[in-house]
């Protein structure tokens, strides 16, 4: 049994049901939730500890990929300073649970159910040898362009459903003089783009061949070339200030018209929540055409590093205990922008964007097309991730074409592994 088995173990059952969690220690918390929707969002827990007299200390580190957070993570642990709550993803989680560093939180998951209502897709990362050891704050979907419905409604495009109609509809917006695609030269933000257009090419089973199980056949293939092709299609609709423009200012270029489409996860609806924009009114939602019915899913996850002070043990099962409430969980999502960890929760206080999403995600899941995100460290560990970061980066800034972007690919996770 791994060494963090047991060692938080008095958590739960106990600590939900004492009176003294007004007296509990603060919670410091290191996130990469930093721009406006998602501050946004992300208060709505602080207000919600505040409300049993637990303090938020707060700890962002911006970077929409979360790279950096885990940079400042392993240097604050490895100087045996590690934050109480920490923003994670994925692979990053299991990662953390291998060496030790989490704290169980068996009991409170099992006071409070978790086993029935969070999917599994979800618990393969929330868990670690079968010990819970992250609290799951939602679920975002990648494979979503956000449009601007009053920039598509002037030039007559109607919302595409297949690639070539978005192809025709990014040409006649370049046309009109304005920016087609916003984007951020940013790694994790072509890895993003690329995470649809496998799912759009080839489909979900040939996306898991390639993403997740990481065939050579399947990475090698005319499929992939097809994809490498498509990306720099896409390079064509993008303006020449791209490179490293943070996500949320290319989500600005289409609030303010300046372009008309993003593809960019659901936190990008946020931005347009927090900026008075309406959907369906003022701006569109749609899954990259040829990926309708496909989820590629990431979920922010909250894990708690292992601490020894009682006091900030019940600040810790008061925290995970709020990150699963199912009150938390409409409330924090409706703002955020993504769904649900939780199968249970009602859409009713959910827009439009809110509604498709949740019943995406629930079609998925029961048609087995809901994939673990190549981009956002849910389809391979960070090793192979990072590698194919490189090779779809170097591809979208000119660096080899599609048949050499291939080969690049098959050789840089075979490195990997």
């Amino acid at each position: 049994m791994r060494r963090f088995i047991g060692r938080s173990t008095a958590l739960a059952a106990t600590l939900l049901a004492t009176t003294s969690l007004a007296q509990a220690a603060d919670v410091e918390v290191l996130h990469w939730w930093t721009s406006g929707g998602e501050a946004a969002a992300l208060n709505v827990l602080k207000d919600d500890l505040a409300d049993q007299g637990i303090g938020w200390v707060d700890m962002p580190v911006a970077g929409g990929g979360g790279e950096a957070a885990m940079t400042t993570l392993r240097a604050r642990v490895t100087a045996g300073d590690a934050p109480t709550a920490v923003q994670m993803l994925g692979f990053d989680i299991q990662d953390w649970a291998a060496e030790g560093a989490l704290a169980n939180l068996d009991d409170v998951a099992s006071a409070e159910g978790w086993d029935a209502v969070v999917p599994a897709a979800l618990q393969r990362f929330s868990k670690y040898d079968g010990h819970w050891i992250a609290a799951p704050v939602n679920v975002h979907s990648t494979n979503w362009v956000w449009a601007n419905k009053a920039v598509m409604d002037e030039l007559g495009i109607a919302e595409p459903s297949s690639w070539d109609e978005f192809i025709a509809a990014m040409q006649k917006v370049k046309d009109s003089g304005r920016t087609a695609l916003a984007h951020g030269g940013q790694a994790w933000q072509e890895a993003t783009i690329f995470d649809g257009v496998v799912l759009s090419t080839g489909g979900v089973d040939f996306y898991r061949k390639a993403m997740v199980d990481l065939d050579p056949e399947a990475l090698g293939s005319d499929t992939m070339k097809e994809v490498f092709d498509r990306m720099a299609t896409l390079r064509g609709f993008v303006d020449d200030n791209f490179s490293g423009r943070d996500w949320n200012l290319a989500s600005a270029m289409v609030i303010n018209g300046d372009a008309a489409f993003q593809i960019m996860g659901d936190w990008a609806k946020g931005e347009f929540l927090n900026a008075g924009k309406v959907p369906g009114e003022d701006f569109l939602c749609f899954r990259v055409p040829g990926s309708a019915g496909m989820v590629s899913f990431n979920s922010d996850q909250f894990a708690l590093f292992e601490v020894q002070d009682e006091e900030a043990k019940k600040a810790q099962a008061a925290m995970a205990s709020a990150v699963m409430s199912p009150e938390f969980q409409s409330a924090f999502n409706v703002v955020k922008g993504s769904v649900p960890a939780r199968t249970d929760v009602s859409d009713e206080a959910f827009d439009d964007c809110g509604k498709k999403g949740m019943a995406d995600l629930a079609e998925a899941a029961e048609s087995d097309t809901l994939v673990g995100s190549m981009g956002h460290g849910h389809a391979n560990p960070a090793a192979v991730k990072n590698a194919m970061y490189d090779v779809v980066t170097a591809h979208f800034n000119g660096e080899f074409d599609s048949e050499a972007a291939v080969e690049e690919l098959v050789n840089a996770v075979e490195a990997a592994m």
